[in-house]
């Protein structure tokens, strides 16, 4: 699997002022937004849950030949198995989770499965984040703009609330595609503003320069 746009936006932009020492990385394919946090925090625990099977092989390839393979793991599992297995609580819960309902099959078929919603719906994330997270944690994720207000909704009956409201473009002459959001268990008024990635094609704006510059080597 390619590294995408959506985990290098929440690898970059999740909040680690509280300096998390425990950090949760749900459906995280070949490890990106793991490594990017152990890149940004002294966290001393970096665990991460990856059902796919070649996916999961590859984080763990990933963690191993990184500078942070000590503090990294990854367990072989869906969320439902894990949090029924785990008793440990995480400060940084993040997920960049599956959210296309429809797509390709044939050889496609283990990229396709990490996308699509129906593997792991948002409210079984949410019941998870809620049962993991520590009571002064955080949860980070992305995911569609058109599925804000229905994921606010399933987030608020797990008692999440929003600190965090990034909505983002693809440039600044496009519609709002993605959503990043922020929750925690203290319900208080978010913050919100609006990102735009690019100006034309590999021309980016300063604010996703800024944000990203850690982990790229060229833009």
């Amino acid at each position: 699997m390619k590294v995408g746009t959506d985990g290098v936006l929440l690898g970059a932009w999740s909040s680690v002022e509280h300096s998390p020492n425990a950090i949760l990385d749900i459906g995280a394919g070949t490890g990106v937004i793991s490594l990017m946090l152990a890149q940004r925090t002294s966290a001393e625990i970096i665990d991460a849950v990856e059902v796919d099977q070649n996916a999961y092989e590859q984080c763990v390839e990933n963690f191993e030949a990184s500078p942070w393979a000590d503090r990294l793991f990854c367990y072989h599992a869906g969320l439902e198995e894990f949090t029924d297995e785990m008793e440990a609580q995480y400060d940084l819960i993040v997920s960049n989770p599956p959210f296309y309902t429809n797509g390709p099959s044939g050889d496609r078929r283990s990229r396709h499965l990490a996308r699509q919603n129906r593997f792991l719906p948002f409210g079984e994330l949410l019941a998870g984040v809620a049962g993991l997270l520590t009571g002064n944690g955080t949860f980070s994720t992305i995911i569609p703009f058109r599925e804000e207000t229905s994921f606010l909704s399933l987030a608020a009956g797990e008692n999440l609330y929003p600190i965090r409201i990034s909505r983002v473009r693809g440039n600044t002459d496009t519609s709002i595609k993605r959503c990043l959001l922020e929750f925690q268990f203290n319900k208080i008024e978010a913050v919100t503003h609006e990102l735009s990635i690019e100006f034309n094609r590999h021309q980016y704006t300063p604010e996703y320069m800024d944000l990203t510059k850690d982990f790229y080597l060229k833009m």
